[in-house]
């Protein structure tokens, strides 16, 4: 202290008060921080309560018990997907990446962060129903592995509602491509004749070839996909079930698109694997027709194709209705045979009908017929235009001949002078 004392006594309380502002502001910056960390930690507690819910909402529960007690490998290597990727892969599921609507649920296009393409299924509001076909389609889909069956990656059980992630289709459907009529790139009949074998092939081993047989239950020219080489891919095995190997059908209630139901089905509520080859026989009637499965005329008044397609084809009238694309480009005989698949397909009694496996081989074995007739048809045209030259060059060579010898019987003649005469240097 100097003097007085009173300049000492002003600098302690200046720095009194410094040091108390200070120690607010840090015990302010604390209390804010601290705030804000318990504000964070509740959000995320809350969050993830939130997700738990949904997880159980969502049947994540059951489809755990579900999948544990499976002894399938193949159901392990289905991703878990966070909401959060998903939400950043389809844009916040934006109007404009929507692919398809249905019943069950909206597919979006959407690329995750390894920069693969997907298609994103977010299912309606869960009812009990469209849990148990949601928790259905995860189990069944997680046991395939068959190329023309779409590929399901993985899914997510913490959003509102289930999300299921697909391989993406890039071409759309069957029914797209057969009612639009395209004229830019119709569907010829060699492709038609290639997407139904696949699409047979893929319900025969679903019906005897997987470890398990599974009925499809909803086989539909909408629910056959088309990737990027127009190869066949089923799709949406929602209502699709599962047997043990001592069960020979399903007792449910009806379920299934009109137009395509088995009617066997629809009388006895017992569910085959015929009854998924009624179906197919329809698509095959829309394959050969382009015609929808439900046909509407002028008047508005409805009926069913596979009906007219058996009325027509009773009366052998089969060629008055393909498909004016593919009708002057596809061979008789072939489209016959088909059409007669068809009609075996769609028989009212269910034991009369082929089993898929049998549909497969007899499909197979027309395109094969069909590709051996075509390398025999290029091989004589090749054979025939090899013929042409021939002759072309046996022509030729005996009118030089002649010609050369008319030149050396001229040249031999004394009263002709050579065109260019000799000179002599």
């Amino acid at each position: 202290m100097h003097g007085d004392g009173k300049r000492g006594c002003l600098g302690f309380r200046i720095i009194t008060i410094i040091i108390a502002a200070v120690v607010g502001v840090v015990g302010v910056l604390l209390l804010v921080s601290g705030s804000w960390w318990l504000y964070k930690t509740m959000e995320k507690r809350k969050s993830i309560k939130l997700k738990q819910k949904f997880f159980r909402q969502n049947g994540g529960l059951l489809l755990q018990q579900h999948l544990s007690s499976s002894d399938q490998g193949g159901i392990s290597k289905t991703k878990v997907f966070s909401s959060e990727e998903l939400e950043t892969a389809t844009d916040g599921f934006n109007v404009n990446r929507i692919l398809g609507q249905g019943g069950q649920g909206t597919v979006y296009k959407g690329m995750l962060a390894d920069g693969v393409i997907v298609a994103v299924k977010r299912s309606t509001m869960v009812g009990e129903e469209n849990l148990e076909g949601f928790i259905n389609e995860v189990c069944i889909l997680s046991q395939i592995n068959q190329r023309n069956i779409v590929r399901l990656l993985g899914c997510c059980l913490e959003a509102e509602v289930p999300l299921l992630v697909y391989e993406f289709i890039p071409n759309g459907t069957l029914s797209e491509y057969l009612l639009r009529q395209n004229e830019e790139f119709p569907l010829s009949w060699e492709m038609r004749l290639q997407i139904a074998a696949e699409t047979a092939g893929a319900l025969c081993y679903l019906h005897s070839a997987a470890s398990i047989p599974i009925y499809h239950r909803d086989i539909k020219s909408t629910n056959i996909l088309l990737d990027h080489k127009y190869r066949a891919k089923i799709a949406d095995f929602g209502t699709s079930r599962s047997l043990s190997v001592y069960q020979t059908h399903l007792t449910t209630s009806v379920q299934g698109t009109y137009g395509y139901l088995d009617p066997e089905y629809f009388w006895s509520s017992q569910y085959t694997d015929k009854s998924d080859v009624y179906s197919f026989g329809v698509v095959l009637a829309e394959l050969l027709t382009g015609q929808k499965a439900i046909l509407t005329n002028e008047s508005q008044e409805r009926k069913n194709l596979a009906a007219h397609f058996v009325l027509l084809m009773e009366e052998n009238r089969i060629l008055d209705i393909v498909d004016a694309q593919i009708k002057e480009h596809c061979p008789k005989e072939d489209v016959i045979c088909v059409a007669n698949i068809a009609m075996r397909c769609l028989n009212l009694n269910g034991k009369k009908r082929p089993t898929m496996k049998q549909v497969t081989s007899e499909l197979e074995r027309i395109i094969q017929l069909s590709q051996k007739k075509n390398v025999q048809q290029n091989n004589e045209e090749a054979e025939s235009i090899t013929a042409e030259v021939v002759s072309a060059w046996d022509d030729a060579s005996t009118s030089i001949t002649c010609s050369s010898f008319q030149v050396d019987q001229a040249l031999s003649s004394s009263d002709v002078e050579p065109l260019v005469p000799f000179k002599t240097w």
